[in-house]
């Protein structure tokens, strides 16, 4: 939460200029996402929930590369699944063995256990970036969205619950692949909606509402990974017998 919200204190908010008197992330990468927020507004007429809406639609986008390369990585160790549990089932007795036998399948089949993590890591500064130049945005708390101010907690829980809807959805969608190689991260990712709802509930409502908009288009990218491409996949499986 400290490093999402940059050490700031809730009622933190500056002019976009004020970012380049910041520090080194203020004012060479925030800065540049508070400019662009900043205009995007200005094309909506002064609008900032359609500019956080399209800012997240244009992030979403240009790391999309980035989550298809996690997704193939991911389907790479579900393939392997099966003989990576002969492996462990031989060498049970010798961890040492069986690494070293993980790591030849790995090679014999070019896959890097590492490839699913990268890309989440390098989408993170991204993601940092995008949420203080939001948190920090004076501007952003005037806006209101169905009478409520974006710069003020959000009343009656809508925003935080629906993100935290939003967040269950998504994270569902790709439960099966991702405990299938992780089996601790079916609690995380149960427990993570209830975190992004709790952390909601003192957020002034724009961060929650890029959350909606940012899960929103993570079920949409998902439903045509998991869903659709799993179905298409067992069509496929079905017509060749």
């Amino acid at each position: 939460m400290g490093l999402l919200a940059g050490c700031a204190p809730a009622d933190h908010t500056m002019d976009t200029p004020d970012l380049l008197k910041g520090n080194f992330w203020e004012k060479n990468v925030v800065y540049y996402f508070a400019i662009t927020l900043d205009t995007f507004a200005n094309w909506f007429g002064g609008s900032y929930v359609l500019a956080i809406l399209l800012l997240t639609i244009i992030v979403r986008t240009l790391i999309l590369p980035l989550t298809l390369k996690q997704y193939r990585s991911s389907k790479a160790m579900q393939a392997l699944q099966p003989q990576m549990a002969e492996i462990k089932k031989k060498y049970k007795d010798n961890p040492q063995k069986q690494q070293e036998e993980t790591m030849k399948l790995f090679q014999t089949h070019g896959v890097n256990p590492l490839a699913g993590c990268l890309p989440l890591i390098v989408q993170m500064p991204v993601f940092i970036a995008l949420y203080n130049a939001i948190y920090w945005n004076q501007d952003i708390r005037t806006e209101t969205l169905f009478g409520f101010g974006l710069g003020e907690p959000s009343p009656w829980y809508f925003l935080p619950v629906l993100a935290a809807i939003t967040t269950f959805v998504q994270s569902k969608m790709m439960q099966k692949q991702q405990t299938q190689q992780m089996p601790g991260m079916g609690m995380i990712m149960t427990i993570f909606p209830v975190l992004i709802f709790v952390m909601s509930m003192s957020f002034p409502a724009a961060l929650p509402l890029y959350w909606v908009f940012s899960n929103t288009y993570t079920i949409v990218q998902n439903y045509f990974l998991y869903v659709r491409g799993s179905s298409d996949k067992g069509k496929k499986e079905v017509l060749a017998k």
